[in-house]
């Protein structure tokens, strides 16, 4: 909480925070839709929020968060669960989820406040695109007195909250990774129709290459080091399976009938779903408890697997570490996804049903319109006939990467009965596993679709 009140003085500094979107950043992209910027606004608070949750669990801050008055003393215990709370363990974790709790918090209230907005002369749009200080006020005060919120069951439920929301964003990761992959394919095959056509095919053939051959050199890695020829009958049979799918799509993505009825479709969009297949079975398998089955990145660096065959379902006090290689290449996939889904303008029909957005329009910024009579050249309200995105379904999409922002940065881990030390469970394994498989049920679906339902339009 001390590092979210830190940087209150850095948002205070930027005073069009008081303003609408039409000025918000109107100085860095005067010629940008109003419906961009307040994206991009919102995007920055959960952005805030995450690095206000990579703060606290530096090494070192437990220190400092020991000091919340109340929020975790030594010798302390929890109503419900037996002997002391290891602060230096526990301290961490419970500020990220509290920080995640304020953000979900945060984001369900413009959820519900912007139900059924029509258009941007809807009054409650001004409060969606404006109060922009009022509302960094108001996480700040939620988040406050998240960390006010006594522990016991809270913990426990928000880790159910938070693995089903989880479950759900990674499904909305694929659907932004296909439209991503369709828009790419797309682009430079008009570049290719329009310019030099043997220099683009080029390209796409080669990124397309190297996304399958990191999948499957990833693939081959998993069989070496998370599998073991006498146990980790998990591994073998979530590895196997998710190959077998990736081949799968990856065949279908090219039949002559899914081409005809989608000509945009193809390898591009499949090696780099598959590549993100390959990913969500690398960040299930290390959360298997069974560390003969779950090498640390350490061990495979250092070439010293463990040999033991005894579980090691805790991390020990002191040795909590919650930085690891699938949690940062999250990171950076969310990053990634959380940008694209302010900025995109996508005319993929499927995806935008899917994701509550309208068909990318080509409009023409009248450029007398961009300056205003005070000369100052302001963002363009498209929104006046039509919200080009649900204003809901965002901060409902919003509301789930909390979720997963919470349950990567603290690894999915839960507290034992004592509250001593930090334990990773199975659960977080099938959860994990299973969201990849219905991600690609999710993928065929879109190529298939225009298949089954003949009476649509999928163009």
């Amino acid at each position: 909480m001390g590092a979210c009140m830190a940087l209150c003085s850095l948002a205070s500094c930027a005073s069009c925070l008081c303003g609408s979107a039409p000025c918000l950043l109107a100085g860095c992209c005067p010629s940008a839709f109003s419906s961009t910027i307040t994206r991009l606004a919102f995007s920055f608070f959960l952005l805030l929020g995450t690095l206000v949750s990579i703060i606290m669990i530096l090494p070192g801050m437990e220190t400092h968060l020991e000091q919340i008055p109340g929020f975790c003393e030594k010798g302390m215990s929890i109503p419900g669960f037996e002997g002391k709370v290891n602060c230096e363990v526990i301290v961490g974790y419970k500020s990220v989820y509290r920080m995640c709790f304020a953000l979900a918090c945060f984001f369900l209230l413009f959820s519900i406040i912007m139900i059924r907005v029509r258009t941007s002369k809807d009054p409650r749009a001004s409060i969606q695109n404006g109060f922009w200080f009022f509302k960094f006020l108001i996480l700040v005060g939620i988040t406050v007195g998240a960390f006010y919120i006594p522990d016991g069951t809270f913990n426990t439920v928000w880790y159910y909250f938070g693995a089903v929301g989880s479950f759900i964003f990674i499904l909305m990761q694929l659907i932004l990774l296909v439209d991503f992959a369709h828009t790419w394919n797309q682009s430079w095959l008009e570049n290719a129709e329009n310019g030099n056509s043997k220099c683009w095919y080029a390209a796409l053939l080669s990124f397309t290459f190297i996304h399958y051959a990191c999948a499957f050199a990833a693939m081959v890695l998993f069989y070496v080091y998370y599998t073991q020829p006498d146990d980790c009958t998990e591994h073998k049979v979530f590895i196997s399976l998710n190959f077998i799918f990736c081949v799968i799509v990856s065949v279908v993505s090219i039949l002559p009938k899914v081409q005809e009825a989608q000509p945009a479709s193809g390898l591009l969009q499949s090696s780099l779903i598959s590549l993100y297949t390959m990913y969500l079975t690398w960040s299930a398998m290390s959360n298997n408890p069974n560390r003969k089955c779950n090498p640390s990145l350490l061990q495979l660096v250092t070439n010293n697997p463990t040999t033991t065959a005894a579980p090691a379902p805790t991390i020990p006090p002191g040795q909590v570490q919650w930085w690891d290689a699938q949690g940062i290449v999250g990171l950076v996939i969310f990053l990634f996804c959380t940008l694209y889904a302010s900025i995109r303008s996508s005319n993929n029909s499927q995806v935008n049903k899917l994701m509550q957005t309208e068909e990318r329009q080509e409009l023409a910024l009248d450029k007398d319109a961009e300056v205003g009579e005070d000369g100052v050249r302001r963002a363009v309200d498209n929104e006046e006939d039509g919200v080009s995105y649900s204003y809901s379904f965002f901060h409902f999409c919003l509301i789930l990467a909390s979720l997963y922002i919470m349950m990567t940065l603290t690894n999915w881990y839960q507290p034992d009965t004592d509250y001593k030390s930090m334990k990773s469970t199975m659960p977080a394994v099938w959860v994990k596993i299973s969201s990849s498989w219905l991600a690609l049920a999710l993928y065929l679906w879109t190529l298939v679709a225009p298949l089954i339902l003949t009476n649509r339009d999928f163009n």
